[in-house]
């Protein structure tokens, strides 16, 4: 995470997902060319292989883009000041998306984010010192997952160290979180604003980053 750059983290969303189809090459360079901080997508296995790919539909629809191709082209120099925040869709896949960012070289750059824990334990059992962020999504989402009371549960991981970070529906994210959530140790990211009111609201309100799908609204 490259929060050195500003306070507040630009984070393109699948790279620049309004701009470019999301989760390809075209996309995180469209992100690149907008002065991102960090470029978010998506994993998950498809018949063997890892690939970009939000929903098993997507992975279905052809034009998947392998996880190492994205990598590789993440790794090329111009990209080495933007931070990675890959979202993990499912279980099983944990030391295979590691040794692939360890072999790409991009790694120390990377924040691994599910919004499943047992992905997070996982990968803090096999590279304790990758940060990992739990997400959580909007009321289907959390019924889905069947969450109960998912702020407290989430404060309570940042607490002990099992998460490093709160990636929250926007809608969810207000003073009393920011304030709760930085007294842990903990990082707040809202995802995904794609409105220049809101995220000029988030900022306000001091959240670490925030993701959008169209990077121009950053300016």
């Amino acid at each position: 995470m490259l929060s050195n750059r500003m306070s507040c983290e630009r984070i393109g969303h699948g790279g620049a997902s309004r701009l470019e189809r999301a989760n390809t090459l075209a996309s995180f360079d469209a992100a690149l060319r907008l002065g991102v901080d960090v470029i978010e997508f998506d994993v998950r296995a498809w018949r063997g292989d890892l690939v970009l790919a939000h929903t098993i539909m997507h992975a279905q629809a052809g034009s998947r883009l392998p996880l190492s191709v994205a990598l590789g082209h993440l790794a090329a120099p111009e990209f080495a000041g933007v931070g990675l925040h890959l979202d993990v869709k499912h279980t099983g896949v944990e030391w295979q998306v590691l040794d692939a960012l360890a072999s790409a070289g991009v790694l120390s750059r990377t924040t691994l984010c599910s919004q499943l824990p047992a992905v997070l334990d996982r990968i803090r059992e096999l590279e304790p010192s990758t940060p990992v962020g739990i997400s959580v999504g909007g009321a289907l989402a959390r019924t889905t997952r069947r969450w109960g009371d998912w702020r407290r549960y989430v404060l309570a991981g940042i607490a002990e160290r099992r998460f490093d970070a709160l990636m929250a529906q926007h809608r969810l994210i207000d003073a009393r979180l920011v304030t709760e959530v930085g007294e842990r140790g903990g990082r707040l990211y809202a995802w995904t604003v794609n409105e220049r009111r809101a995220i000029d609201a988030l900022r306000r309100l001091g959240v670490h980053g925030i993701t959008s799908g169209d990077p121009r609204l950053f300016a």
